[in-house]
């Protein structure tokens, strides 16, 4: 389909309003040499996808946020999203301290690379249900042949492949949720970390009290030396560098994977980090302004913290990372901000598929 470029045209822009991605529309388009100049009156070409050959299901939401969202919510909400949409791939990336699961979601079969993971922090569990949300909404928008925000799904699904890791910190949420029997082998150290106390709302970190954030080999000296030098409810870095099962997990998954773009939900401040120590690429300014137009959030480019997930992806690959804290407010967050989370947050997570 034939389009002429308008004043206030961008790539980005006109690849939204045809529901198409980015790569697919300078595929069809080689004459574009710079995707950041586009001349008003230039002929582009608008390719046209065909829509997955998949009946729609009509059926009711599986996936309902609620407060306490915790970890075996997930799971059952996973295995009958696997059965509704058998393209939605389940897997597991390793195991918590405890011996829990930590799933992944693959969906898509694009040749790019994708990834979104939320509760590093455990009273940040409401990030979970935002990811369970999307792939809920993003399966069946492709199952249904629709667009899901400004995008054709099926399109997206062609061009990128997705991976979710809805909950990093399953013990660490379960703490936080339902607290923790005397016959836990971890109940000592906890209740030594958390100064006695059997309310664990602020609780961020795993059942060794560390800070699964504070874990990955950027830098991981300078933030361990400004934290707690022991187990706490939060910012402890633990005796070294991916010390913990779930922050190694994390590790050997993305290293096994080519990804393009990573983003980590976090909550709150309604911000987007983007920068480390001036390693980011030059594209991640613009796919953070595109994030922040999406979403209303603030971008902040460097932060006086280290040893973050964001902050290995970016120090290694020299790739897009960003953390996005959803939410305004004191953690953990209510239920009840959840529709404008989720509001917030969806264009950000349909953008990233594009860039």
């Amino acid at each position: 389909m034939p389009y002429t470029v308008r004043a206030g045209d961008s790539v980005w822009s006109i690849a939204r309003r045809f529901g198409i991605t980015v790569s697919r529309l300078l595929e069809a388009n080689p004459q574009i040499r710079d995707r950041s100049r586009l001349d008003i009156g230039q002929r582009l070409v608008i390719p046209i996808v065909s829509p997955p050959r998949i009946p729609p299901t009509g059926a009711r939401n599986i996936v309902i946020p609620r407060e306490r969202y915790g970890y075996t919510a997930m799971l059952s909400d996973l295995a009958r999203l696997a059965e509704r949409y058998p393209f939605v791939a389940r897997s597991n990336i390793g195991q918590t301290v405890l011996g829990r699961q930590i799933p992944a979601v693959r969906i898509g079969s694009g040749r790019k690379e994708v990834h979104y993971n939320g509760s590093f922090h455990a009273q940040e569990w409401i990030t979970t249900p935002l990811l369970m949300e999307f792939i809920e909404q993003y399966a069946g928008a492709y199952a249904r042949r629709e667009r899901l925000g400004w995008f054709y799904v099926p399109s997206l699904y062609q061009e990128t492949t997705l991976w979710i890791v809805p909950m990093v910190n399953p013990d660490g949420v379960e703490l936080h949720q339902n607290g923790i029997q005397p016959n836990s082998p971890y109940y000592d150290l906890v209740m030594r970390a958390n100064q006695g106390s059997s309310d664990f709302r602020s609780w961020a970190a795993n059942i060794r009290g560390v800070d699964l954030n504070n874990q990955f080999p950027a830098q991981w000296e300078r933030e361990a030396r400004r934290g707690p030098q022991a187990p706490a409810p939060r910012n402890y870095s633990g005796t070294g560098p991916l010390t913990e099962p779930e922050a190694r997990a994390m590790a050997d998954f993305t290293r096994a994977h080519n990804f393009r773009l990573v983003i980590a939900f976090h909550s709150q401040g309604e911000e987007i980090y983007w920068g480390y120590e001036g390693l980011e690429p030059p594209e991640s300014e613009r796919i953070v302004t595109v994030f922040s137009e999406a979403s209303g959030y603030r971008p902040v480019r460097y932060l006086q913290s280290w040893a973050g997930y964001k902050d290995w992806f970016i120090q290694d690959w020299r790739r897009p990372g960003f953390t996005v804290e959803v939410g305004r407010g004191v953690n953990p967050l209510p239920i009840s901000q959840f529709p404008k989370i989720w509001g917030d947050n969806l264009g950000i997570m349909l953008s990233g598929l594009t860039l």
